[in-house]
């Protein structure tokens, strides 16, 4: 009996798995990354209309931009999560931020997904931050899928975009979907992989189903569809396509060595249908995790799963705190007691929430590759991993040195207290780092974009009411540092004491003030070890 009850859960467990699919958003600023979100979800069923992102303003705020300053600003700051259901599927979406100045959020972001669409700009092309990203996918082969925007402008023509990626992001390419036409003369879109077509009508706020079946692009019924030059045209960009590009290999994709190309314009809410469609029978189930002890995988019926992203007042009226993990194995079951391999302790989570967007759910179960949110006191950071007591850590993303730094300087005394909350919580979310000098004990944020301060500024005075500024300060790099022997570590420290801090863990930090000066500390101290990254 005991044995067919596990045979159960385990066919149970396999069929759950079998249904997810969970994948991040990312694109350079501006590529329309936000706007395809909200659009999947529209012909997911999870909303009904929606609004669009016009000239970097928000008339209608999107779905996913819920903090107040991504309203004003235009651009995401933070990474969403939201789910939905799809053709008897779980759907998880994670929308990161586009802006540089948050990359570190998107690139932890990267590693609680399965696979990645990468939206392009049809008028721009491939950008630098969609080449910085494609490399974060490359470190674990993620499987990348390219959309490619904003056909209803007039863009560049779409064989010089497929070579541009190629060129630039290293990847070979395969288009699923073509346009017909682009700009004013845009007609549709033919379906490579499925052998149809899809007519334009431009609707931003509408689902748009008329897809036209056909037996191929050379089926005589495309006559009544399309003016005689573009079908000509079409039959000749076909014709090419299968000159140049071989048959889609699915393998190759999920290997993250072949990206599969689809064309659309999201805020007109055309070509959308295709991707889903597609996206939804290619796109990975979820994967094996590596911890320090073994690879993980998903059937393990032993729950397991890490935080990659914490936040602080998602809700500011309740002030409170909602770690994300990523369900790795086995399932989470609210209201039980899982073992926190940090702490070497257990905790028991009584409170779980499933998102779309700032809306959420109380749930009662999770399973590999859902995204949800614990309630939390402070106990869970970036990294940890949670699980039924083995002892690994999931391998994760450390901290990096930032490259801007600025001083804290408190405008009001009175509420000290209030500052030194928010900078510890707002620290927790990762998109910044705090460090607190030994001697005086002045604190310096460090990131890795100036943007970043204006945003901290903004939810230190909304949030928690503490009224900052940030005064720029002549530092080069902060360097996490350790030696063999203590002893010398400790003489290291006492004698550049105006230079040591500590991070927000207490770890020790040098924070040296020029390049060349660095060189020469490194050279005065060979026992002292100088680390960029905060895990060593």
């Amino acid at each position: 009996m005991v044995n067919f009850a596990v045979q159960f859960n385990s066919m149970a467990l396999a069929e759950e798995i079998k249904k997810r699919k969970t994948f991040g958003i990312i694109a350079h600023p501006d590529a329309g990354k936000t706007t395809l979100t909200e659009k999947l979800l529209l012909f997911g069923g999870a909303i009904q209309t929606a609004g669009a992102v016009k000239s970097n303003k928000i008339n209608m705020a999107t779905r996913s931009d819920w903090m107040e300053i991504e309203k004003q600003r235009g651009i995401s700051v933070a990474t969403s999560v939201m789910g939905f259901d799809y053709k008897n599927l779980k759907i998880n979406i994670l929308d990161t931020p586009g802006h540089e100045d948050f990359a570190e959020d998107t690139y932890r972001t990267l590693t609680a997904v399965d696979s990645v669409i990468m939206v392009i700009d049809c008028v721009k092309g491939v950008e630098k931050q969609t080449e910085k990203l494609m490399e974060v996918c490359r470190m674990r082969n993620t499987p990348v899928l390219c959309f490619i925007n904003k056909l209803d402008r007039e863009g560049r023509d779409p064989f010089e975009l497929l070579d541009e990626i190629e060129e630039k992001l290293k990847i070979r390419v395969q288009p699923l979907t073509w346009p017909i036409g682009m700009g004013k003369t845009l007609r549709g879109v033919y379906n490579l992989y499925e052998k149809n077509i899809n007519l334009f009508e431009p609707s931003k706020n509408k689902r748009i189903d008329e897809v036209v079946q056909i037996q191929g692009v050379h089926d005589p019924a495309l006559e009544q569809y399309l003016p005689k030059s573009a079908l000509n045209q079409l039959k000749e960009d076909i014709e090419l396509i299968d000159g140049v590009y071989d048959p889609f290999d699915e393998q190759a994709y999920l290997n993250g060595s072949l990206a599969p190309v689809f064309f659309g314009s999201a805020v007109s809410n055309f070509g959308i249908r295709e991707l889903l469609d597609c996206f939804t029978q290619i796109a990975p189930n979820p994967k094996p995790r590596e911890t320090e002890l073994r690879m993980v995988p998903p059937m393990d019926p032993q729950f397991s799963g890490f935080i990659f992203k914490i936040h602080a007042n998602m809700d500011p009226r309740h002030r409170n705190r909602i770690a994300f993990i990523r369900i790795c194995s086995g399932q989470f079951k609210r209201g039980a007691t899982y073992y926190h391999v940090r702490h070497d302790k257990k905790y028991r989570f009584s409170n779980a929430t499933a998102f779309m967007a700032q809306q959420k759910e109380t749930i009662d179960d999770a399973f590999p590759g859902d995204i949800i949110g614990l309630y939390d006191t402070g106990n869970l950071k970036i990294g940890d991993t949670l699980n039924e007591g083995e002892k690994g850590l999931f391998k994760g993303i450390p901290n990096f040195s930032p490259e801007l730094f600025k001083e804290v300087i408190n405008l009001d005394a009175m509420k000290s207290k209030q500052l030194e909350k928010g900078l510890m919580q707002l620290m927790d979310e990762g998109v910044a780092q705090l460090f607190t000098y030994e001697m005086g004990a002045r604190k310096v944020v460090g990131t890795v974009g100036a943007l970043q301060f204006e945003v901290l500024q903004h939810r230190l005075l909304h949030e928690y009411n503490a009224k900052v500024n940030f005064s720029p300060i002549n530092i080069f790099k902060a360097c996490w540092i350790n030696a063999t022997d203590k002893s010398k570590l400790s003489a290291f420290v006492k004698d550049k004491y105006r230079h040591i801090a500590r991070d927000k863990e207490g770890k020790l930090v040098f924070m040296a003030e020029s390049r060349s000066w660095m060189q020469m500390v490194k050279d005065n101290f060979p026992d002292i070890q100088f680390h960029s990254i905060s895990e060593f």
